[in-house]
């Protein structure tokens, strides 16, 4: 395979791409923050100066960028990847971004020859660090084989969910699940908490009915419940991820409002300074609203150990 390029080296992006160096592939990287090329630079990257300088020595563009105007700026723009990419070039998106975006880039990239790919990821930054991420890929058979040893470098999981476009579909259905989740937990936990019902019995309960979900069954023990709420998935992304589920639905035609409504405490998170802290901080949000003590489990809870 010859040159990767890879624009954007944010929180998921620079270890998705360190990953890509440290294991030998040839990568030439962007970033609009100089000191995260640097990162890769001390990896073995190539910098470059712009995405079409990315783009005109690479055979696969990635961008995994903020949303869909950086996206659009990034492959369409006077320095963007459309300015100088070969034909023939992969440019294979894995931003969470709307739907309208990802179809209306496809089909710029097969105007001029390219080849285009959706494969946005899953799980979170701790998982791209240890390159255990998981793909939704839109795109043809050939165009995945293409690009395979570059996301088993980065990933553990790789789901072809169809043509272009149904990797970013298949992300929103996704987010919309987890982070809607956070919020019937944070509200769940808070009156469990008002009932004087002990923590680690309440989840004994939840994590052995239907009522479990992954959220609180493996991911809030390890964060909020352990009294960490750095950030993996910022409750401002989740915000941004749950708007493009209520617009798309919306262009659709499908009504959603329980993701309206999980919108709307993320709003309210926000406005109340969470927003940079991990979205398993809704549950503090939650207690922050009602006047509730946090949550948080003991040192030796099987829960927390677990």
């Amino acid at each position: 395979m010859g040159s990767t390029g890879f624009i954007g080296l944010g929180r998921m992006g620079c270890p998705m791409a360190s990953n890509l160096a440290r294991k030998g592939f040839d990568l030439v990287v962007h970033d609009i923050v100089a000191a995260r090329v640097d990162t890769l630079a001390r990896l073995g990257a190539v910098p470059a100066a712009s995405p079409a300088e990315v783009a005109a020595q690479a055979e696969v563009v990635i961008t995994m960028l903020p949303g869909p105007a950086s996206v659009r700026e990034v492959i369409t723009g006077q320095e963007g990847v459309l300015a100088t990419a070969r034909k023939g070039t992969i440019v294979m998106d894995m931003s969470t971004i709307d739907p309208e975006t990802t179809d209306a880039m496809a089909e710029l990239c097969e105007g001029r020859g390219l080849e285009f790919m959706d494969a946005p990821v899953g799980r979170l930054a701790s998982h791209a660090d240890a390159g255990e991420s998981l793909f939704m890929v839109g795109g043809t058979s050939d165009n995945l084989e293409r690009v395979r040893p570059l996301l088993e470098a980065m990933g553990t999981a790789i789901f072809h969910c169809g043509p272009c476009g149904t990797g970013t579909r298949t992300k929103l259905v996704n987010n919309f699940i987890s982070t809607a989740s956070c919020q019937i937990n944070a509200e769940a936990l808070v009156l469990a908490a008002a009932f004087g019902l002990d923590l680690d019995s309440t989840l004994d309960v939840i994590c052995g009915t239907s009522a479990v979900n992954g959220q609180i069954s493996s991911a809030w023990p390890v964060k909020v419940l352990a009294d960490d709420t750095s950030p993996g998935f910022t409750i401002d992304l989740a915000h941004k991820d749950l708007s493009l589920v209520v617009e798309a639905a919306n262009a659709t035609g499908v009504p959603m409002p329980m993701a309206a409504t999980a919108r709307e405490a993320y709003s309210v998170a926000r406005v109340r300074g969470f927003g940079g802290k991990d979205f398993s901080a809704m549950l503090d949000v939650h207690c922050d609203v009602t006047g509730t003590p946090q949550p948080r489990l003991i040192a030796n809870s099987k829960h927390r150990t677990a």
